[in-house]
């Protein structure tokens, strides 16, 4: 078996684990840049792969959507309070 499918199998089983054991799903995997540019993988079964130069060479992080809010999250504000906006002056 090639690095690559080493790779590719071992980030794989590692989604699958994070994905039975958190209730937040997983939304990126990052590497170390030096290994993006080498594996030149944009996206891994449908998450982005990320560059993070935190990350050491050969070795990987699965990165869950708890850290980032929920995917597709929509937070709205709303005001308890109205103030009046003064007018500005243009030009």
């Amino acid at each position: 078996m090639s690095s690559e499918a080493k790779n590719l199998e071992a980030i794989s089983k590692a989604i699958d684990a994070h994905n039975r054991a958190c209730e937040w799903p997983a939304v990126a995997v990052e590497l170390n840049p030096f290994e993006v540019e080498r594996l030149a993988w944009d996206t891994i079964r449908g998450l982005p792969i990320r560059p993070n130069p935190e990350v050491g060479t050969g070795r990987f992080r699965v990165v869950c959507a708890r850290e980032e809010g929920e995917p597709g999250e929509v937070v709205e504000a709303v005001a308890e309070q109205t103030v009046p906006a003064e007018p500005a002056e243009v030009g």
